[in-house]
């Protein structure tokens, strides 16, 4: 899926989906479109970035 993507400088681009986290997280852009209108970076609200695998102990065990 493409994102369409407002860079820091001003430029408009599309981007593929998997992208997107990794230029928020650099401050390449500034705001992406979504189907309800633009998102500004640092203004709207946007997901937390996913989480690393969790390495606790495992509570989901079948009870017998």
């Amino acid at each position: 899926m493409l994102i369409q993507v407002n860079y820091a400088d001003d430029k408009y681009d599309y981007v593929k989906d998997f992208m997107l986290e990794s230029l928020i997280q650099s401050g390449a852009i500034s705001s992406f479109r979504r189907t309800s209108g633009w998102v500004r970076i640092g203004v709207d609200p946007i997901r937390a970035p996913r989480r690393e695998r969790y390495s606790g102990v495992e509570r989901r065990h079948a009870t017998a």
